[in-house]
């Protein structure tokens, strides 16, 4: 067995004794590169790529043209980088396809949260359910950039009778800031909401996710105006 060789043997053993807790982000790295690149010493590179993303998170954040620039890097390793965040975001919406039933804010922001994991760009997904608020479906309704994403109401509407939706409840990302509400947002989710209404279907909630976080315009009683006869209405 020649260094390398037993090099990568010791840190898989590492790993399956300890898991990564506690492991340098280019020693995660660089796990990772051995089965893209299954000769030789990757140290180096790994070392490369943290220092020119930054971190750990950087360089799975990073486009697959941007992981092929650094010498060394393959597509097949680029590819495998960018399958790690999206194979975790899979693996957390599974666990959340045991959730049936969305009573509560909280319910809603776990199963919401998830959606966004490893996301770049702004991405609006609808949860649609019955009137005892069980889920029908989730679907991705909208992709757009890093700092906005066009929803139409039409398209919202379109996607709730699909399901037969009699409640609906919206989710967004902000993956460049924190998981505050626009103005913006909230003129948009009102004239939503309101078009919904004119169809019966109740909108329960829109919540801006931002990392693990997440806020519920609902809970800051944004709904409340569609209450109010002689105002709520007008303003959307």
């Amino acid at each position: 067995m020649n260094t390398h060789e037993g090099h990568r043997k010791r840190l898989k053993e590492l790993f399956l004794t300890n898991g990564l807790g506690g492991l340098a982000d280019h020693v995660i790295v660089e796990l990772l590169l051995f089965y893209a690149l299954p000769r030789g010493d990757v140290n180096p590179l790994a070392h490369k790529l943290v220092d020119t993303f930054g971190s750990l998170s950087g360089v799975f954040d990073a486009k697959v043209e941007e992981l092929m620039q650094i010498p060394g890097v393959g597509k097949n390793a680029a590819i495998l980088i960018k399958l790690i965040p999206q194979v975790a975001r899979s693996y957390l919406i599974s666990r959340t396809e045991a959730v049936k039933v969305l009573s509560t804010v909280e319910e809603i922001g776990r199963y919401a949260v998830p959606l966004f994991y490893g996301e770049n760009d702004e991405v609006a997904y609808l949860i649609c359910m019955d009137a005892k608020r069980k889920i029908l479906g989730c679907k991705q309704i909208a992709r757009g950039g890093l700092n906005s994403v066009n929803v139409t109401p039409r398209k919202i509407v379109e996607t709730a009778l699909s399901l037969n939706a009699s409640h609906v409840v919206m989710a967004h990302n902000h993956p460049s800031g924190i998981a505050v509400p626009s103005r913006e947002d909230e003129e948009t989710t009102l004239r939503i909401a309101f078009t919904l209404k004119m169809i019966d279907i109740t909108m329960v909630d829109h919540v801006v996710v931002s990392n693990d976080d997440f806020v519920s315009m609902a809970s800051n009683g944004l709904f409340k105006k569609l209450e109010d006869n002689t105002g709520g209405h007008r303003q959307c």
